[in-house]
C-alpha cells in the first residue's frame, strides 16, 4: 500500500471508530466530537477505560497493535458493564464491531471506578502473558533479535551452531513492513510449516536512525534478496514473492559499500583498485589440492581434525596422491607445506567462465570477477543493453519500476531511458568460506531496505559433533563478534558477577530481617 492508501485507510478507521463509540464517549462524560479526532480520541479512550495514556503509542506500532486492539476492545466493553465470557468472545470474534451493537442498542452504564485488577487467576495469567509478549516483541523488533548460524559460509569467524544476538539499533531498526503477522516468529509458524503472515497490507519502508553506517568488513544480517525465486538457481520462472521483511535471513560479511568499485582477482577482493583488508578475526578459506609423495605415512584424520577442518576432504583419485580440502585457511595451508610427505599445497583458483555468476553474462567466475559498480542512492549510471544486466533486478524488483526493452530502446515507466538514478543504497555481501558460500557473486546486490542488523554477541555456541558437555564451545560463550584481536570469552566474568549478585542479595535480605526484628 502507498502512503496515500494508508492515509485513506487511517481516516476510514477513524470514521468507523466515531460511528461505533460516540455514545460511549458521551455516557462516560466526554464530548461526542472527542471520538472523531484522530489520535486524541485514543488518548481520551484510555482515560475512559482507566488505562495509561502511553498505551496509545502501542496502538500505532505494527504487530504490537494486533495484540493491543483486542485488549482495548475488551477493556472498553467492560467499562460499560459487559464482563461475561460471551461478551469477550463476541467483541474479539467480530473484530470490535460488537461495540457498535452495544453503542446503539444497549443501556450504557459507565463504571468510572471499575476494578482494574484481574478477577481470577486465569485472567491474571493471560494479562501477564500478553504483557510479556508485547515487551518481547518490541525488543525483538526494535532492539535485539536472536539468530542462529546455520551454514559454514563464515566459518572460523562465525561457526555453525553459534547463537547470536543481532542488534537492530546499530544500523537503525527497520519498522515492520508486514503489518499482519505472528509476533516473534519469522515466515513460518513453528511445528506447522504454515505461513505466519499475510502479504497484505504492507507498510512503506522506513528505518529509525542508527548509531552507525555499514562499514566494509562488517558482518551483517539481511533478508536474502533472491528469496523471490521458487528455489535457488531455479530457471522455471516461478516466484513466491515474499514481503521483504519475511524473506530468509542471511548473514555474510559486507565487502563493498555504496559507491565502491569491486573486483575479485584470484579469489581476493579489491575495492577501488586496492586489496581489501578483512581484519584480525576474519579467516578467509579456499579449496586446496594437496600433492602427496605416497612414501611417507601421514595421519590425515588427526591432522585435519587438529587444524579444525570442518568442510570435508577426500582423495580425488584411486592412486591417493592428491587430497582435496574444500575449505582451508592460509595458515592451515602453510602448516601443511611443512608436513613431511606433502610435496605441494595448491590453492584452487577458478579460471573458466562459470554459469550462474551475477549478472549472468557468461563472462566471469567465483574467483575472477568484475570490476562492478555498487549502486549509491542518488547516483546516476549510463543505461544501455550492455549495462542493463547489472541493474535490471534493481529497477524491476527492488525499486518497482516498469521496464521494457524493444530492440536497443529501453523504457522505464513508459519513458525512454539512457541513464538511471538509484532510489536507495546497495551492498555487496560475501562469505569468508569463498568456495562454499551462496552470496552476492551469485545473486548480486543487497538493497538497503533488506538490512536486518549487526551481530554483536555470541551467547552460546553448540558443536553438533561434540559429546556431552563438549558440545558446548566454552571458549566462544559470551564472546563479541566484532573488534580487533582474537575473540575473548566473558563467560567467567558473567559467572562472577552473577555469584556476587546472589551473595549480595542474601546478605541484604539477612540485614533487612535483623532490622525488622
Amino acid at each position: 500500500m502507498t502512503l496515500y492508501l494508508w492515509f485513506v485507510f487511517f481516516l476510514a478507521v477513524q470514521v468507523i471508530h466515531f460511528l461505533g463509540t460516540w455514545k460511549l464517549y458521551e455516557s462516560a462524560g466526554r464530548k461526542r466530537w472527542e471520538a472523531a479526532i484522530p489520535v486524541y480520541n485514543a488518548i481520551v479512550l484510555m482515560k475512559i477505560i482507566g488505562r495509561p495514556t502511553w498505551w496509545t503509542l502501542l496502538l500505532f506500532i505494527p504487530i504490537i497493535n494486533l495484540i493491543m486492539f483486542p485488549v482495548v476492545w475488551v477493556e472498553t466493553i467492560r467499562s460499560f458493564g459487559k464482563k461475561s465470557f460471551l461478551d469477550t468472545l463476541l467483541v474479539i470474534g467480530t473484530l470490535g464491531f460488537y461495540i457498535f451493537y452495544i453503542n446503539y442498542t444497549q443501556p450504557l452504564n459507565y463504571e468510572a471506578d471499575r476494578h482494574l485488577s484481574p478477577d481470577h487467576k486465569a485472567q491474571d495469567t493471560i494479562s501477564s502473558l500478553l504483557f510479556a509478549v508485547i515487551v518481547a516483541t518490541i525488543v525483538h523488533t526494535y532492539l535485539i533479535q536472536p539468530y542462529t548460524i546455520p551454514t559454514s559460509s563464515l566459518e572460523k569467524s562465525l561457526l555453525v551452531g553459534d547463537f547470536l544476538f543481532v542488534s537492530k539499533m546499530n544500523y537503525g531498526a527497520r519498522v515492520p513492513m508486514t503489518t499482519v503477522a505472528m509476533p516473534m516468529v519469522h515466515d513460518t509458524i513453528p511445528l506447522t510449516k504454515q505461513k505466519s503472515y499475510l502479504n497484505w497490507p504492507q507498510l512503506p519502508y522506513f528505518r529509525l536512525p542508527g548509531i552507525q553506517t555499514i562499514n566494509r568488513t562488517d558482518i551483517v544480517v539481511f533478508n536474502w534478496p533472491a528469496d523471490t525465486v521458487f528455489k535457488f538457481r531455479d530457471r522455471s520462472g516461478l516466484r513466491v514473492d515474499k514481503p521483504i521483511d519475511k524473506k530468509s535471513n542471511y548473514v555474510k560479511r559486507c565487502v563493498g559499500i555504496p559507491g565502491d568499485s569491486l573486483s575479485i582477482k584470484d579469489g581476493l577482493v579489491y575495492i577501488n583498485g586496492k586489496e581489501l583488508y578483512l581484519g584480525d578475526r576474519a579467516k578467509p578459506q579456499f579449496s586446496y589440492n594437496v600433492a602427496i609423495d605416497g612414501k611417507t605415512p601421514i595421519d590425515f584424520e588427526y591432522l585435519l581434525k587438529d587444524m579444525d577442518v570442518t568442510d570435508g576432504a577426500g582423495f580425488i583419485n584411486e592412486s591417493r596422491d592428491t587430497l582435496f580440502i574444500s575449505a582451508l585457511t592460509a595458515a592451515g595451508a602453510d602448516r601443511l607445506k611443512n608436513v613431511p610427505g606433502i610435496k605441494s599445497v595448491n590453492r584452487i583458483i577458478s579460471k573458466n567462465i562459470e554459469d550462474g555468476i551475477f549478472p549472468h553474462i557468461n563472462k566471469w567466475n567465483r574467483d575472477n570477477f568484475g570490476p562492478i559498480y555498487i549502486p549509491q542512492k542518488g547516483k546516476k549510471v549510463a543505461l544501455n543493453l550492455e549495462t542493463l544486466p547489472f541493474y535490471k533486478t534493481i529497477i524491476t524488483d527492488y525499486e518497482k519500476k516498469d521496464l521494457k526493452v524493444n530492440g536497443n530502446e529501453i523504457r522505464i515507466d513508459g519513458k525512454v531511458a539512457t541513464t538511471y538514478t538509484f532510489d536507495q543504497n546497495y551492498y555487496w555481501m560475501m562469505g569468508d568460506n569463498r568456495h562454499n558460500s551462496e552470496d552476492s557473486r551469485y545473486w548480486g546486490f543487497v538493497p538497503e531496505n533488506h538490512i536486518v542488523g549487526k551481530p554483536i554477541f555470541i551467547w552460546m555456541s553448540w558443536d553438533t559433533n561434540g559429546k556431552g558437555l563438549n558440545k558446548i564451545r566454552w571458549d566462544r560463550v559470551f564472546t563479541t563478534v566484532n573488534g580487533e584481536g582474537q575473540p575473548q570469552s566473558y563467560f567467567k566474568y558473567f559467572l562472577i558477577a552473577l555469584a556476587a549478585f546472589f551473595v549480595g542479595e542474601y546478605f541484604w535480605k539477612k540485614r533487612k530481617a535483623k532490622k525488622e526484628l
